[in-house]
């Protein structure tokens, strides 16, 4: 099976189109969370989103802006953009955003893995290093464990002798490009497909990640996309500017 992995949208069409326009075939797409907030096309989006189907866990920005938590845990421009999607949301994408499943869950016929937005024992949690994810390595209960919230590509591994951080190394920043990893046995993975919307690890083009279980490898991708017209989206809604700007520099 080969399954699409996209996370962290964040209202940003021009970046998830991109994202399928570059993905290779695949069988079943799992969505990490975080599917609005920050970008000024939340409808576009979830409907995108929705149409694509068919494993969902929420996320923190889903919560904020369907009023399942406080929005004062969100510095003020994530809690402008939160209350800014929550006014343009339809009923029926509210609905459907404030039902998303929280993580982790996991699927009959993916059996060696779990998918979280934060992580297993915090939906909200960054995983953001080594140290703070190995209690959660030992303690997983399958090898695989698929995160977002963080926007950085990447992820951890714990084998039987070693513990390491990885970050998948490309060749430029304005090309299509792809890189592999091979999966290992007796490894146990938090694997981060990156954020397709708001990319924080200094590559502004639009992430994600292809699993494929009989080959055992994850496929990590990068792809450009329409940035300024994502920009303009969000100048347009009178969002604020820090919103669009951040877009250029992948943070």
């Amino acid at each position: 099976m080969r399954i699409l992995l996209i996370s962290d949208i964040h209202a940003n069409m021009e970046a998830l189109e991109a994202c399928l326009d570059a993905a290779p075939s695949f069988d079943r797409v799992v969505n990490l969370g975080d599917i609005v907030g920050y970008g000024a096309s939340p409808n576009e989006v979830t409907d995108r989103a929705r149409a694509l189907g068919t494993v969902f866990v929420r996320g923190n920005h889903d919560k904020a802006a369907t009023e399942l938590m406080d929005i004062h845990d969100f510095n003020p421009i994530a809690a402008a953009a939160a209350i800014w999607t929550r006014e343009q949301l339809t009923k029926e994408n509210y609905d459907w955003l404030r039902e998303l499943p929280q993580g982790p869950v996991r699927v009959d016929d993916i059996p060696s893995a779990q998918f979280v937005h934060g992580s297993p024992a915090d939906e909200d949690e960054y995983v953001v290093s080594l140290g703070n994810v190995i209690e959660l390595l030992a303690e997983a209960a399958v090898p695989l464990t698929f995160f977002g919230h963080t926007h950085v590509q990447g992820g951890f591994l714990l084998g039987d002798k070693s513990a390491d951080a990885f970050r998948p190394e490309y060749r430029t920043l304005g090309q299509a490009e792809t890189v592999d990893l091979h999966l290992g046995t007796n490894t146990r993975y938090f694997i981060n497909p990156g954020s397709v919307g708001q990319p924080r690890d200094g590559d502004w083009r639009a992430a994600f990640a292809l699993y494929d279980t009989e080959a055992r490898k994850v496929i990590f991708h990068r792809t450009p996309y329409d940035l300024k017209a994502a920009q303009d989206r969000i100048f347009d809604a009178q969002l604020p500017a820090r919103l669009a700007t951040r877009l250029a520099a992948g943070r």
